[in-house]
Order: C-alpha cells, then structure tokens, then sequence
C-alpha cells in the first residue's frame, strides 16, 4: 500500500462505491428467493405489516428510480453516475419482487388506509403529505427544482433528496425486519437495511466534497 497520503485519497472514492456495489449485490441475493417464497403459505392480512411494507416501499423505490434517472443525465461524475445505475438496477428489481408478492397474495396493490399506517405509532393518523415526509420522500416541487438543476447544483440536490430517502427506506426496512411476519419480508427488508445503510455513507461523502 502507499505510503502516500494523496494517493490513498484518491483511491479511497473508488474503494468506498466497491464497498457499495458489494453491499448492493449482496442484497440482491439475499432477496433473491423472495419472489417464490411470497407464492406459498398462510394468508397474509391485507392491511398488516407485510402488505403494507409491500407496499409503500415499492412507491418508495419508484422514485429513487426516477431521481436516479435525472441525476445520471446531469452528471459527469463517474462515481455518482455509478452509484445512480446500481440504485436504478436494483432498486427496480426489488420494487418488481414486491408487486409479485401482492399479485401472489391475491392482494391489491393499493390500499385504502393512509401511507405508513401499517407501522403504527401515530402513523395511521398522518396526511399523505405527512406520511411522505416520514418516508423521505421528495416532494412534487423538490423534483421540480432537480428536473431544471444541472451540473453540481443538480448533484447537490440529488444528494441531499437521496440521503433522506435512504434514511426513511432504512427506518421503514427495520421495522419489517422486526414486525413482519413473513420471512422472505423479513429477508428482503434485511437487504435493504444493509445496502442502503451502505450508501448512505457515501452519499454522505459525495456530498461534503461539493461543499
């Protein structure tokens, strides 16, 4: 290894989005039995913690899809670019897991009761508008401003949307892991925990290098 203090620097970005990439593949496989799994067993409560997680955090994925795909045609960073196809890639893929498991169910892919009721703790009482935020989710007019944003300001936004998106996906995830009671639920709801903790961190790294 170097000696080098600014050679380790440099080598540090590439080595932090491995990590990454790692985090996420792994997560992949983790899931990757889910979809099967999700065919078989009890009947699951149309309104409880499965279904709901099922649910919001396939909304959820959507739009990290969405935000991955502005901020990739508004960078040239290599790294950021990198890190937006992996969240395209496999957050889609698990989002389609999950729309299998209420197909599979027999369930409705919506429901009638509010966003992030299925958690409880005075979420059943939220407005959307609440809900989405809890969530961490972007707003309408948060996806507007990055729509007309370019260059570092567009990677400024994304990263600050994207952090707080993680941070609700990783809340939500963990509270599947503990409450609900199917496994592939559980498993799925693991992996998500573990990649986006994983991106977290360098979301974070990517955005205090743009001050």
């Amino acid at each position: 290894m170097s000696s080098d203090p600014a050679e380790r620097s440099s080598a540090t970005p590439g080595l932090r989005l491995g990590v990454v990439v790692l985090a996420v593949l792994v997560a992949v496989a983790l899931a990757g039995g889910g979809f099967l799994a999700g065919r078989a067993g009890s009947q699951v409560d149309p309104e409880g913690v499965d279904a709901g997680f099922a649910r919001d955090m396939q909304t959820h994925h959507r739009q990290a899809v969405e935000l991955s795909f502005l901020i990739r045609d508004r960078t040239e960073d290599p790294e950021l670019q990198s890190l937006s196809y992996d969240i395209i890639n496999g957050q889609a893929h698990q989002a389609g897991q999950m729309y299998g498991w209420l197909a599979a169910w027999g369930l409705s892919q919506n429901s009638s009761r509010p966003m992030m009721a299925w958690m409880g703790h005075g979420h059943e009482h939220q407005t959307e508008a609440q809900a989405m935020a809890a969530m961490g989710m972007a707003t309408p007019e948060q996806m507007a401003q990055l729509r007309a944003a370019s260059g570092v300001e567009a990677e400024k936004q994304f990263l600050d949307l994207m952090i707080v998106h993680h941070e609700g996906a990783v809340d939500m995830a963990k509270y599947a892991v503990a409450h609900a009671e199917r496994a592939e639920v559980r498993t799925l709801a693991g992996a998500i925990d573990y990649a986006q903790t994983a991106e977290l961190q360098l979301l974070k790294d990517l955005r205090a290098k743009r001050g």
